[in-house]
């Protein structure tokens, strides 16, 4: 029986020859082709990809596959940020893309990521069409493809024009003029020679690492969190830089350390920049974040006076909104962010600018900057944590789900949400989000303390609520 091919919240994800083979990308790319097929001609669409193994070779499949179907394929020759990808694909107007990544799951993982003539990622009313078009494909189609020994493909560069744009959007000379140096770690990935080439540009003082490719990204997942920027530190120590910029696998998350080697986690990035964004640019229109994002967005929306949505996990909710026009800012928890007037997609390499352009305009780290925030609207301390489920415990907890609790623990709960799994908002000002995972028997426990000391406990709390 033929596997069965699931788009999630950024695409379809799968170990390389065990799911991901030829095979299974032919019927992705030949369901994709389908979908176009009933949308306004011409049918063009952009195939690019992540500097992961084999991504040239499957890249030259799909093409091949769209070519036959009656959809011209515009290839991207070299390694691509997917923002860059969803720039093109609104400059260049075509039906959408195809983008091999698996952004930062581990180098045994690839995927396919298809995104709309928006440039945003497909939302599932579009999924399901091409889920649908798989399906309808059967177990073993016999799907055309172009054989012809070197096809005269269609070609573009994206860089440029997204350079361009990431150019307008950022004031390079002010983080020029301020004289702070910045590392840059584009983990190997699809990011490398973009944010280092526009501040190099601009006269910036920036060293890097990790420029090159590694297909097994040094040997773990090209994801820019905490644990893993080791080298980008000890390289901002010995080069006097004030900042660690960092962009995962397909650079459309970010990783922030400030001057004094700390990590600013990404809920806290999100928050400084909506805040430089109001006091820089005036815009006022709106803030979006994910369900599981902090509250300190909310508080700031607040304090602001600017209208706030709360969205479901996944930033194709967010690309909505930015399309309408109706956020200055949207970001989720897990290091994605945009902005008005960019594209509908997840920016890596815009978030690190913005913040080295924070950073030099208002001359202070980003560690006292967070700290004046919670002096303007309240702290706020939010954690992730995963719990591994048995069978049993996972089936105990998920009739759990069904009720809305009153308490967790000793704190009463005055509000649930269910925009996204299930939120629990709690007397205090605390609250507790639980998103079970649609690939393995784990759930995503986010919680929020609004002071340190109450943050151990609530998470006992949870861990408790999901084990007992």
């Amino acid at each position: 029986m033929a596997t069965t091919i699931k788009f999630g919240t950024s695409g379809w994800r799968s170990i390389v020859a065990d799911e991901f083979t030829i095979a299974n990308i032919r019927r992705a790319v030949a369901g994709i082709a389908a979908y176009v097929k009933t949308q306004p001609a011409p049918h063009r669409v952009l195939v690019g990809r992540d500097p992961r193994f084999l991504g040239e070779s499957f890249v030259d499949e799909a093409a091949r596959i769209l070519a036959a179907a009656g959809v011209t394929p515009i290839v991207i020759p070299d390694a691509a940020p997917t923002p860059a990808i969803s720039h093109a694909v609104r400059t260049l107007k075509t039906s959408g893309s195809i983008n091999f990544t698996a952004s930062h799951n581990p180098p045994e993982y690839n995927g396919i990521k298809f995104s709309t003539a928006d440039g945003a990622p497909a939302l599932p009313e579009v999924t399901k069409q091409i889920e649908a078009a798989i399906v309808a494909l059967g177990d073993n189609p016999t799907i055309p493809r172009l054989n012809d020994e070197k096809p005269n493909f269609e070609t573009t560069d994206v860089k440029p024009a997204y350079l361009a744009r990431i150019a307008e959007l950022v004031d390079l000379k002010a983080i020029a003029a301020s004289g702070i140096k910045i590392v840059f770690d584009p983990f190997w990935g699809a990011g490398r020679g973009y944010s280092c080439h526009l501040l190099r540009s601009a006269g910036v003082p920036v060293e890097t690492v990790h420029d090159y490719r590694d297909v097994l990204f040094g040997g773990h997942a090209p994801e820019p969190d905490d644990h893993l920027l080791a080298d980008a530190k000890t390289k901002m120590h010995e080069f006097g830089a004030s900042l660690v910029i960092a962009t995962d696998g397909d650079a459309d998350r970010f990783g922030i350390v400030d001057s004094n080697s700390t990590f600013i986690q990404p809920n806290y990035i999100i928050a400084l920049l909506f805040d430089y964004l109001v006091e820089t640019r005036g815009w006022r229109n709106g803030v979006a974040k994910s369900v599981a994002t902090t509250n300190l967005v909310n508080a700031l929306a607040d304090h602001h006076k600017v209208p706030i949505y709360e969205t479901p996990v996944g930033f194709k909710y967010i690309g909505e909104l930015i399309n309408q026009d109706k956020i200055a800012i949207g970001g989720e928890e897990s290091a994605g962010l945009t902005i008005r007037g960019h594209v509908p997609e997840k920016d890596g390499i815009i978030a690190g600018l913005l913040v080295a352009e924070m950073v030099a305009r208002r001359g202070k780290s980003l560690t006292d900057q967070l700290e004046e925030l919670f002096d303007k609207v309240g702290s706020f301390y939010p954690v992730r944590e995963n719990f591994h489920l048995t069978p049993e415990i996972k089936a105990r907890f998920t009739e759990k789900l069904k009720t809305d609790p009153t308490a967790l623990g000793d704190r009463k709960v005055v509000s649930v949400v269910r925009t996204d799994g299930l939120k629990l908002i709690l007397d205090d000002g605390s609250w507790v989000c639980y998103r079970l995972s649609g690939t393995e028997p784990v759930v995503r426990a986010y919680t929020e303390a609004r002071n340190q000391a109450e943050m151990s406990d609530l998470s006992a709390a949870a861990k408790h609520f999901v084990l007992s």
